[in-house]
């Protein structure tokens, strides 16, 4: 995964891809920031952690974008998620989630919200990089109540 960014980063550079570049450049720093904090070099796992966290972040900007008005912000931020989206694991569709989570519903057998704890446990290690988690934990809640 780490190399990957890196022969994208000089990818873009070449063709000179100023907004991919940019993002790259990006990742790739937040990527370094982690290794130094962990004392490790990352794992294709840990980096998947960082770009997912990237693109929470722009989608929380998003969100205060629309309350502002700022399309323009908005669009240059949506070009960043998409970027950042391809470095990710192929996203399960809503159908695919519902599966699993029908699956682990069957295994943990909850009783009200208080077990979803338990189902999130267990449906992280399955999902996680896969789905968006917000997504997840709103269909849980909802199967649960």
């Amino acid at each position: 995964m780490r190399n990957q960014i890196l022969e994208d980063l000089k990818t873009a550079m070449k063709n000179q891809d100023k907004e991919k570049l940019a993002v790259i450049r990006m990742v790739k720093g937040a990527i370094q920031m982690s290794e130094l904090n962990k004392k490790h070099e990352l794992n294709d796992e840990e980096v998947i952690d960082v770009i997912t966290k990237e693109i929470k972040s722009r989608k929380d900007s998003i969100n205060e974008f629309k309350k502002g008005g700022r399309e323009d912000l908005i669009t240059k931020t949506q070009a960043e998620i998409d970027i950042l989206s391809t470095y990710l694991p192929k996203q399960l569709t809503e159908e695919e989630l519902n599966k699993i989570i029908d699956e682990v519903f069957e295994v943990v057998k909850p009783e009200s919200t208080k077990d979803m704890g338990k189902v999130m446990k267990e449906l992280t290690s399955q999902v996680k990089g896969k789905a968006d988690m917000g997504l997840v934990s709103k269909i849980v809640k909802e199967k649960i109540g």
